[in-house]
């Protein structure tokens, strides 16, 4: 991840240009390798870099030839060598950076170039020549991405990675939408990324192609491992972050006899790997043993869980602890990097961080993780009580929608509060199509079929005898736990023991008037809420959502306080 921070119309952007620095150097954290500014008229651009791709050229904001278009990228292009080969005009490239490519594109396709990118992005191009702004993010929202106003500017906009770079200098704050492109000529925001799927009515009548949804998860973590740098994989122990974890331990030994064959043959590098222009896959330049990291309280079920798919994969696997004092010691610490209060994503984005600390201790850089597909595939436990399949689908859209203010949220967050870098493969755009164009109805929970059957399924090889397992059959079949729960229960006990001890009844019964109808239903949420006005002053409020079930009326978002959660599931076939 990098951080930006951007200010377009700016009445003096000379004598801003300090603050410009002071309020990039708020998301230091994200980009912690190098910082760049330049101010263009009425335009300063700053950006702060975490290199992993290009790492010799890439540094930002870039510029063309004639220095007539200026670009600050926050996210991975994993198309960007494809991209430069379809250019239908020559361009004298600068760097070896995996984003530089969306300047020729601007140059070819205007406001479509976000189109044609795949990847996790957050953008700020300038056109000189035009005097205009194009910014975007990327379809899901997977890079955390902000736009503000202040009253004291007017007509002027800010662009910044996090909210903390722009409450000190903006009174109105948005999130900037997940898919949009920004156009400064017009002052709106056009939704660029529209599949079928985007329109919850039309529910699918695919039916299930588990070779598809196989091959496509398979391409989509391949593409993720482009990176000079060390890289690792998130593993939880659960069924998503075991299969990305066994998916890259696959493409990292295929790799590494790559690699050998070609030393042996005396072959030139471009050969060591199969990942190449053709399918639109980026070469891997780092041939390492692939390393796990997982993280709970002692004798967490995740724990165990991560280290007996750790085994079976043969990954050089860290398995950390954590204790609770030191989980609520960094609670504050953690609504600040993540900037909400919601309570299901402060629960589990804590683990998340006191992990990330300690991955990039160790020197890795990037690594990949399972969110998003309990979101596509109706995963959580609440989905048992889905009335149909129109209402199941439904659903799956609204959360796949929303991933950027929870699950991406504290993936991007949680990690880039350390400078690290967190890829998602389930949230792939290609993907997506596979996924979220299945029939509704493959994917409803029975007796007879467990949450998420048909990603199950299609990594179960008992029927083929030539295929190696992709996991151990206890781990590919195993029950849900959300993260908060999984990294050991005595976790959201102690946030709400700690809840009751610091918020009263009496504080309970009179919540803040600037809250609003935005008032906590409990004491732990009440809390954190506490905690983030710490920070952040309250329309700051206005970019958080709060997680909660559908078809339940428990108050606890925790995955443990549905019923069916310690059901067994029998003659699963």
């Amino acid at each position: 991840m990098c951080g930006i921070f951007a200010c377009h119309h700016h009445p003096d952007v000379q004598k801003f240009k300090p603050t410009a620095l002071r309020m990039a150097k708020a998301v230091r954290h994200r980009g912690p390798d190098w910082s760049e500014s330049q101010c263009i008229r009425d335009l300063v651009l700053v950006h702060e870099r975490l290199s992993i791709v290009g790492l010799d050229s890439g540094a930002q904001p870039l510029v063309n030839d004639d220095g007539s278009i200026a670009l600050a990228v926050n996210g991975e292009i994993y198309n960007h060598r494809i991209l430069r080969k379809g250019l239908k005009s020559g361009y004298n490239f600068k760097t070896h950076s995996d984003c530089e490519v969306i300047i020729p594109l601007y140059m070819e396709h205007g406001l479509d170039a976000p189109k044609y990118l795949d990847g996790m992005f957050s953008w700020v191009l300038y056109d000189k020549k035009e005097d205009r702004v194009i910014a975007a993010r990327d379809p899901i929202g997977v890079t955390s991405f902000y736009l503000g106003w202040s009253s004291e500017t007017p007509g002027a906009v800010y662009f910044a990675s996090e909210l903390k770079c722009l409450h000190p200098v903006c009174d109105k704050i948005e999130a900037f939408p997940p898919g949009h492109v920004y156009d400064s000529k017009t002052g709106s925001l056009t939704r660029y990324y529209q599949p079928k799927w985007w329109d919850p009515t039309n529910v699918p009548t695919t039916p299930v192609d588990y070779k598809v949804i196989r091959a496509s998860l398979e391409k989509s973590v391949r593409k993720r491992l482009m990176a000079e740098v060390p890289y690792g994989v998130l593993l939880s122990g659960g069924l998503d972050s075991s299969l990305v974890a066994s998916i890259a331990q696959r493409e990292t030994l295929r790799m590494q006899e790559a690699a050998k064959n070609a030393l042996a043959n005396q072959t030139g590098s471009s050969d060591l790997v199969g990942i190449d222009d053709s399918n639109e896959l980026s070469t891997v330049t780092t041939f390492q043993q692939l390393h796990s990291f997982s993280i709970g309280l002692p004798g967490a079920p995740d724990t165990e869980a991560a280290l007996e798919v750790a085994r079976f994969l043969g990954t050089k696997h860290y398995a950390f602890t954590f204790t609770i004092e030191e989980g609520l010691d960094a609670l504050s610490d953690v609504i600040y990097h993540l900037e909400t209060y919601d309570v299901t994503t402060i629960r589990a984005s804590t683990p998340m961080y006191l992990l990330s600390r300690k991955i990039k201790a160790m020197g890795v850089k990037m690594v990949l993780s399972g969110e998003g597909s309990d979101e596509i595939f109706g995963g959580y436990l609440y989905f048992h009580a889905a009335p149909n399949k129109e209402e199941f689908h439904k659903e799956t859209v609204r959360r796949v929608k929303a991933l950027h203010l929870a699950d991406c949220l504290r993936a991007n967050k949680s990690t880039s509060a350390w400078g690290l870098e967190a890829r998602v493969p389930f949230l792939d755009k290609e993907f997506l199509e596979v996924a979220m164009g299945v029939d509704p109805q493959d994917k409803l929970i029975t007796k007879e079929r467990i949450e998420k059957y048909i990603l199950r399924k299609a990594f179960d090889t008992t029927d083929e005898p030539d295929v190696k397992p992709y996991l151990p059959e206890k781990i590919l079949w195993r029950q849900k736990e959300q993260f908060s729960d999984g990294v050991g229960y005595g976790w959201i006990d102690a946030l709400k023991d700690q809840a009751e001890i610091r918020v009263t009844d009496e504080m309970m019964k009179n919540p803040k008037p600037e809250w609003g109808s935005d008032i906590p239903d409990t004491k732990e949420a009440y809390w954190y809420r506490t905690m983030f006005d710490e920070h952040f002053p309250p329309y700051c409020a206005s970019t958080v959502e709060r997680w909660t079930p559908t078809w339940s009326k428990q108050t606890d978002p925790s995955g443990r306080a549905i019923a069916i959660h310690a059901a067994k599931y029998e003659n699963v076939e």
